[in-house]
């Protein structure tokens, strides 16, 4: 860090260990980590990242940040003061005001850590406020935060806005839309040669359950991928949320649907079916990406009022 955290920080944050998805912050060192790796933030945002993992899923107040910050009163212009420390913030943890999976603007009235928080140090995981106000394990924790939670469990197979490239829009939109056209290719293709897919299903065991599981996740998904068209084409509000929960199905569909060249055998060999389902495998984790992508929010200077 390029200074400590102000000494009155210590009375709302007590200095220990906290966990909170890829990251580490140890308030009495003043560092900052993620995956082991030091990240480079200032006094001021670490102060607030302290406040902020003390009391997570409590509303901090731009006045109750202003006053720890900035105690001996000297500082006049709080309101740029305190924007400048959540954009650093924000900007050191990958996060956005628009999608926030840390750092939560709550209009009108401050700040809220909205990501699970472990206490290291505690060997304790820190509580959080139920919607009655009352405190319950982090674990049993629920709230319309689970993108932040999904985050912390998947954070070694899944990536994250920040690991992602920077490409054209129309480019990532455009790759996107192909993918859910060759979706649509498949549901369409398969629905449309039924007699000829059971044929080649009567070999295998229970062949009238696979048949129905067929015919059943095409019907499905031809509306889900005609709403995730329209959705990208139209530039939906809260498109990327939207996508997020609707991923563990598509994931799922789309596990399933990776072995559909091999409905392709009276045409293909098995080994071209194969390698066509190995690539599939790889294609609901590539549509992830380019949504993230598609959907991220451009940095937000540091002097702008976050939104």
């Amino acid at each position: 860090m390029d200074a400590t955290t102000p000494a009155s920080t210590a009375a709302s944050a007590t200095p220990g260990r906290y966990r909170f998805g890829l990251f580490e912050a140890d308030l009495a060192a003043g560092e900052l980590r993620r995956q082991g790796m030091r990240i480079k933030l200032h006094a001021q945002p670490f102060a607030l990242l302290g406040m902020l993992l003390a009391r997570p899923n409590e509303v901090l107040t731009r006045e109750d940040i202003c006053r720890e910050l900035w105690p001996d009163g000297t500082f006049v212009d709080y309101e740029h003061g305190v924007n400048s420390a959540v954009n650093r913030l924000r900007e050191a943890l990958g996060d956005k005001a628009a999608n926030p999976r840390f750092v939560e603007t709550v209009a009108r009235r401050g700040y809220r850590f909205v990501a699970p928080v472990e206490r290291l140090d505690a060997s304790l995981k820190a509580p959080v406020a139920d919607e009655a106000g009352d405190a319950v394990p982090l674990a049993d924790a629920r709230g319309p935060h689970s993108e932040a939670v999904t985050a912390g469990v998947l954070a070694a197979m899944l990536s994250q806005p920040e690991d992602l490239p920077t490409a054209s829009s129309r480019v990532v939109q455009t790759l996107f839309l192909l993918l859910q056209l060759m979706y649509l290719g498949f549901y369409v293709g398969a629905l449309g040669n039924l007699g000829e897919i059971s044929q080649l299903l009567s070999e295998l065991p229970h062949p009238a359950a696979i048949y129905f599981v067929l015919v059943a996740t095409a019907a499905m998904m031809i509306p889900m991928r005609a709403f995730l068209l329209s959705a990208v084409l139209m530039r939906a509000p809260r498109l990327r949320g939207k996508y997020l929960r609707l991923w563990p199905v598509l994931l799922l569909a789309d596990a399933l649907w990776s072995l559909s060249p091999f409905l392709l055998l009276n045409h293909i060999n098995f080994g071209l079916a194969l390698a066509c389902t190995a690539l599939l495998l790889y294609a609901p984790f590539a549509q992830r990406s380019l949504m993230l992508m598609l959907t991220r929010e451009p940095a937000i200077p540091t002097a702008q009022q976050p939104k």
